[in-house]
C-alpha cells in the first residue's frame, strides 16, 4: 500500500455544518479487513458464503473486503429493520446460499440472530464485526480471477430475485469500461446516497473509487429520503466528480431543494451525473440543469449509459467531451412493430435515451423467439458477451444455462440474455423496455413504462402507476394507480377511472382489462425505485391487492384466485 494515510471512505450521516462525518484511511480499512479475513479463514473454507448485513458504511466496506481477502463469497443484503419484505429476503438469501456466517454490527446482531433462530437457521454464526479481536490478520489474498467474489441478488422487479455470481475477474474487468464512460481517474472522489448493498451503490460508489485509490463519499439513504438537499450538499462539500441516482431523485431535488439550500451549493466540480437504473427523462434533465445552473451544474454532466444487473457498473455510454446526454424521438406505432423510425407529424411519439456505444463488450440485438440477430434499427433483446459479464446464477444450473449460455441462430454462443429490449442505430444503443414488462395486445408489444408515464398526465390526483399484462399471453392490460393524498371521499373515482380509460383509448388504442385505484404507498419498489410489477401482478391475481376503487372486466375477474393461466 503506497498511501495508507489517504482517505478511503467518508460516511455522511447528517447535514449541515455540524453534521457527523466519519473518515477512514486506506491503512485503517486494510488493517480491519485483514483482521476480519483472518477470523473468516480460521472458521471456514475458501468459497464459504458470508451474508454482509450492515447499515454502517465503514463496517460494510470492511466486511466485503475481508471476504475478498479470505476467498469467501460476500453476499450483501439490506438490513431488514421493521420491513417484513426485507426480513423474508434475508431468510430467502440465507437459504438459497447455505450461508455459514452473517457479518453484522453490535446494534443489529441481536435482532438478526433472533430472526435466523426463529426460522431454523441457528447454525449460522452471527458476528458483530466490531467485536472481532485483534490478531495477525490475513494480508495475502487466497483467491484467483475465476473464483466467485460476490453473489449479488437481483432486485426482483419482475420475478423472484436470483443470486448473480460475480468473480474476481468480473469485478476487475468492469473497472476499465467505467473509467472510459465516467471519465474517472486515480484519486477521484465518488459517492452518493444509493444503498451500498446493491447495484451502482456497491460497484460504482464503493468498489470503483477504492480500485482508483480514490475516496468514496457515502450519504445515508435515509438522510436523502428526509432531506434531498443533503445529497447535493455532499456533492458540493466533498467535491465529488461522479455521483449517481435514479431519475426520480433528480426530479425530487428540483421540487424540494429550496432557494436557501441552493445558495450554499457549488456543483461546478460534478462532471458525471449518472442515472440508474434507467435514463433521466429529457424534461427532468432540463429542469434540473436550469434549477441548479446558479450552483455551477452543467447540462453536459449528465451521463446516459446502460448496465444490467448481471454486469458490474456498465457496458455502454459516452465518455467525457461527448456533450449533453442525447435523446431521440421515435414513432410509437413503428416501435410497436419493433422498428426505430422518426416521428410522424400528428401521431404519438416516444423519446428514447441514447445510451452510447458498447464498451469492452460484444453487444447484439436478437429476436427473443427466433434468436436471429436483427439488423441496425430493429428492436430485440439485448445480448452481451465479455469478461465483465457474470458467470451465472447461484445454485440455478438450468436458469444459468438458459440465461448466461445463450446461442444465436447462427451458432454464436456464450451470450447473456439480459431480458432488456433495445436497438442499435449507428452503433449506439437505445433501450426500449423489459421483455417481461411488455404488454401484448392483439400482436402489439407495448411498453409498460410508456403506459405508466402516459396515464399520470390524466390528473394531478394520480401518483405512481404500474401497468402489466395478465392471462396466458399477457393479453389483458391492468393499470394500477396510486391516489395522492389521504382523503378521497370528495373525489369522483368512477369519473377518474373513465378519464384513464379514455386516455388509453386515444393514445394507445387499447381498452384496459382493469383500472385499479389504490392508496399511496401500495405500489412496491426496488431500492432504486423500480416498480415491482411482478409482485403487483401476484398480489392482484391472489386477491390481495386492496383497491380504493376499480373497474374490472369479466376476463380479468375470472383470473383472480385462479393463477395467471
Amino acid at each position: 500500500m503506497t498511501a495508507p494515510g489517504r482517505q478511503a471512505l467518508v460516511s455522511v450521516a447528517g447535514s449541515g455544518a455540524n453534521a457527523p462525518v466519519e473518515r477512514v484511511t486506506y491503512g485503517e480499512l486494510d488493517r480491519d479487513a485483514a483482521t476480519l479475513a483472518g477470523w473468516l479463514r480460521e472458521r471456514g473454507p475458501v468459497g464459504q458464503r458470508v451474508l454482509v448485513l450492515q447499515s454502517c458504511p465503514r463496517l460494510f466496506a470492511v466486511s466485503v473486503l475481508a471476504c475478498l481477502y479470505a476467498g469467501a463469497v460476500a453476499v450483501p443484503v439490506a438490513v431488514p429493520g421493521a420491513s417484513r419484505y426485507q426480513a423474508d429476503r434475508v431468510l430467502g438469501v440465507a437459504r438459497d446460499t447455505s450461508a455459514g456466517v452473517v457479518l453484522t454490527d453490535i446494534a443489529t446482531a441481536p435482532d438478526v440472530s433472533v430472526l435466523l433462530a426463529r426460522h431454523g437457521y441457528d447454525r449460522i454464526s452471527c458476528l458483530a464485526v466490531e467485536s472481532v479481536p485483534d490478531g495477525g490478520g490475513l494480508y495475502t489474498p487466497v483467491s484467483d480471477a475465476e473464483q466467485p467474489a460476490l453473489v449479488q441478488y437481483t432486485s426482483g422487479s419482475a420475478r423472484e430475485p436470483r443470486g448473480v455470481v460475480m468473480t474476481h475477474g468480473n469485478l476487475l474487468a468492469a473497472q476499465h469500461p467505467a473509467v472510459r464512460v465516467l471519465g474517472t481517474r486515480t484519486g477521484d472522489r465518488i459517492g452518493g446516497w444509493l444503498p451500498i448493498h446493491h447495484g451502482m451503490g456497491l460497484f460504482g460508489q464503493l468498489l470503483h473509487p477504492l480500485w482508483l485509490a480514490g475516496t468514496c463519499v457515502l450519504v445515508s439513504p435515509g438522510l436523502f429520503d428526509r432531506r434531498p438537499a443533503a445529497w447535493l450538499e455532499a456533492v458540493s462539500a466533498h467535491r465529488l466528480r461522479v455521483s449517481a441516482a435514479p431519475g426520480w431523485a433528480y426530479d425530487l431535488c428540483v421540487r424540494r431543494v429550496g432557494d436557501r439550500e441552493l445558495a450554499g451549493l457549488d456543483l461546478s466540480g460534478w462532471e458525471s451525473a449518472v442515472s440508474v437504473p434507467g435514463p433521466v427523462r429529457p424534461e427532468v434533465q432540463r429542469a434540473f440543469a436550469d434549477r441548479f445552473a446558479p450552483a455551477g451544474f452543467r447540462p453536459d454532466a449528465f451521463r446516459t449509459c446502460y448496465g444490467p444487473a448481471e454486469v458490474p457498473v456498465l457496458v455502454s455510454g459516452f465518455g467525457p467531451g461527448a456533450g449533453a446526454a442525447a435523446h431521440r424521438a421515435v414513432d410509437v406505432a413503428a416501435l410497436e412493430r419493433r422498428e426505430l423510425r422518426d416521428p410522424v407529424p400528428g401521431r404519438p411519439a416516444r423519446t428514447l435515451a441514447d445510451c452510447g456505444p458498447p464498451v469492452d463488450v460484444e453487444l447484439r440485438i436478437v429476436d427473443p423467439v427466433s434468436r436471429e440477430v436483427v439488423p441496425d434499427g430493429r428492436c430485440g433483446e439485448i445480448w452481451l458477451r465479455g469478461p465483465a459479464v457474470a458467470h451465472g446464477y447461484w445454485n440455478r444450473p438450468r436458469e444459468t444455462s438458459e440465461t448466461f449460455e445463450a446461442r444465436t441462430a447462427d451458432g454464436a454462443h456464450g451470450f447473456l440474455r439480459t431480458g432488456d429490449l433495445g436497438a442499435l442505430s449507428g452503433g449506439r444503443l437505445y433501450v426500449t423496455g423489459r421483455l417481461e414488462d411488455a404488454v401484448v395486445l392483439a400482436g402489439r408489444r407495448l411498453s409498460a413504462g410508456d403506459l405508466e408515464r402516459s396515464v399520470r398526465q390524466v390528473s394531478d390526483l394520480i401518483g405512481a402507476g404500474a401497468a402489466f399484462g395478465v392471462g396466458a399471453e399477457r393479453e389483458h392490460v391492468v393499470v394500477v394507480l396510486e391516489l395522492r393524498g389521504r382523503n378521497h371521499y370528495d373525489v369522483d373515482l368512477p369519473a377518474l377511472v373513465g378519464a384513464v380509460r379514455a386516455h388509453l383509448a386515444a393514445e394507445f388504442q387499447l381498452t384496459p382489462g382493469a383500472v385499479v385505484l389504490v392508496r399511496s404507498g401500495t405500489i412496491r419498489r426496488t431500492a432504486v425505485g423500480t416498480v415491482r410489477r411482478g409482485e403487483l401482478r401476484r398480489l392482484m391475481l391472489g386477491g390481495e391487492l386492496k383497491a380504493v376503487h376499480q373497474q374490472m372486466g369479466r376476463e380479468v375477474r375470472e383470473l383472480i384466485g385462479a393463477g395467471d393461466a
